[in-house]
C-alpha cells in the first residue's frame, strides 16, 4: 500500500490482502521480554499445534452471517473498529483469515502465542494492552485505520473481567471518526475450556453463526460523558449479538440463514450474502 493517509467509506469492500500488505506493519516475533529456553520450546509447540487445529477444524465449519438493521454487511467490509469477546477468538481467527486485520496483542505469554498464531492467518498483531503501553498500541491501531484496515479488540482480554467492555474501541472511534462494529460467533457444537473466558473450540463440521450488531458511529467531538454512553451502547450491542447468535445457530443452512460465501476480488456490496433482521 502507499503511505497516503486516507479513510475509506464505511461500506468499502476489498479483496483478500496480499502477503506484502499483511506483513508491512507487523510487529517483531518476540515481545519486550526474553523468554526462557523452555518457554520458547513450549511457544513453538503451542503455535504449531494451534495453527493446525484452527486450520483443519475451521475448514469444516458451516458458516452463516446475520446482521442487525444498520449493521456491518459482509465480513470483508472495512475500515471499522471491531469488538468481540475473547471466548470466540478461535473460530474468528479462521473466519476472518487473510484480511489484514490489525489486532491488539498483549505482552503476556498468552498474548505472545496468540499473536504468533493469528499472524499465520494474515492478522497483524499490534503490541499493547489496557494496562501496558495502551497509548502506543492505540496510535498503531489508529494509523492502521487511516491506511484503510479494520482493527479488532477482544474486549475482555487478556484476563477479563469476562464480557465487560473496555474503553479502547470507543476512544479510537472518536479519534478517527469511524464506526464501531460488534459481533459474536455462535457455535452449534464446541468444546468449552475451563478458563476465565470459557474459550470455545468448535467441533468439526459445527454450524457457526456470525451476528453483527448495528454500527455505532462515535462523533469526533464526543465528550468524555458521551464516551461513557457509547461504551454502554457497545456493551448492550455485544450482549444482544451473543444472545442472538447462540439462540439461532441451529438454523444455519436454512433459507433463513443460508451458508456464507467469502467475497472474491471483484465482488461488491450488491451481493452481501448477509441477512439483516
Amino acid at each position: 500500500m502507499s503511505g497516503r493517509k486516507t479513510f475509506l467509506p464505511y461500506n468499502g469492500f476489498v479483496a483478500e490482502a496480499s502477503p506484502r500488505e499483511l506483513t508491512a506493519s507487523a510487529q517483531p516475533e518476540s515481545g519486550p521480554r526474553q523468554w526462557s529456553l523452555r518457554q520458547r520450546i513450549v511457544l513453538s509447540l503451542i503455535v504449531a499445534l494451534g495453527t493446525v487445529i484452527i486450520r483443519v477444524i475451521g475448514a469444516t465449519l458451516r458458516l452463516s452471517v446475520s446482521s442487525e438493521e444498520g449493521g456491518q454487511t459482509t465480513l470483508e467490509q472495512r475500515p471499522l473498529v471491531a469488538s468481540f469477546w475473547h471466548s470466540c477468538i478461535i473460530p474468528s481467527t479462521y473466519i476472518w483469515r487473510d484480511m489484514g486485520i490489525r489486532v491488539m496483542s498483549s505482552f503476556s505469554y498468552d498474548g505472545e502465542y496468540m499473536g504468533r498464531i493469528i499472524r499465520k492467518f494474515g492478522f497483524v498483531p499490534v503490541k499493547g494492552s489496557s494496562s501496558r503501553n495502551p497509548v502506543r498500541a492505540l496510535l498503531g491501531l489508529r494509523r492502521a485505520l487511516e491506511e484503510g484496515w479494520t482493527v479488532a479488540f477482544t474486549l475482555d482480554g487478556p484476563r477479563g473481567p469476562r464480557h465487560k467492555v473496555k474503553p479502547g474501541p470507543v476512544a479510537l472511534g472518536r479519534s478517527t471518526g469511524l464506526a464501531l462494529t460488534a459481533f459474536h460467533v455462535g457455535l452449534e457444537k464446541a468444546w468449552i475450556l475451563n478458563s476465565w473466558d470459557r474459550m470455545m473450540i468448535p467441533k468439526p463440521f459445527s454450524r457457526a453463526l456470525v451476528r453483527f450488531g448495528k454500527l455505532i458511529p462515535v462523533p469526533r467531538d464526543a465528550s468524555d460523558a458521551d464516551l461513557a454512553r457509547y461504551s454502554d451502547e457497545l456493551q448492550a450491542t455485544l450482549d444482544r449479538v451473543v444472545e442472538f447468535a447462540e439462540a439461532h445457530v441451529s438454523k444455519v443452512g436454512s433459507n433463513e440463514y443460508p451458508y456464507y460465501e467469502r467475497k472474491s476480488v471483484n465482488q461488491r456490496s450488491g451481493n452481501s450474502g448477509v441477512r439483516p433482521d
